[in-house]
């Protein structure tokens, strides 16, 4: 594995975005300068993330929004 995360990721493993090896070793993600926790996917090359509300939608998934700036993750164990 490198020592940057990779370019997309999703907590969703049905996602194709989905990897268990870049979430077993912890990624941060920091999105316009502030680090934040709850992060359900995210894309650096597009410049944006997806945030978990605390609501669910009728299916019992986390609804999530959208938001666009700048994405800087990083891995939290420097292993």
């Amino acid at each position: 594995m490198s020592d940057s995360p990779p370019d997309r990721l999703a907590v969703d493993p049905t996602s194709p975005f989905y990897d268990a090896a870049a979430l077993e070793r912890g990624v941060g993600v920091r999105f316009k300068g502030v680090d934040k926790n709850n992060v359900d996917e995210y894309c650096v090359s597009e410049g944006w993330v997806r945030l978990a509300l605390p609501s669910r939608d009728r299916r019992g998934n986390n609804m999530t929004i959208k938001l666009n700036g700048d994405v800087e993750p990083y891995f939290r164990d420097l292993v």
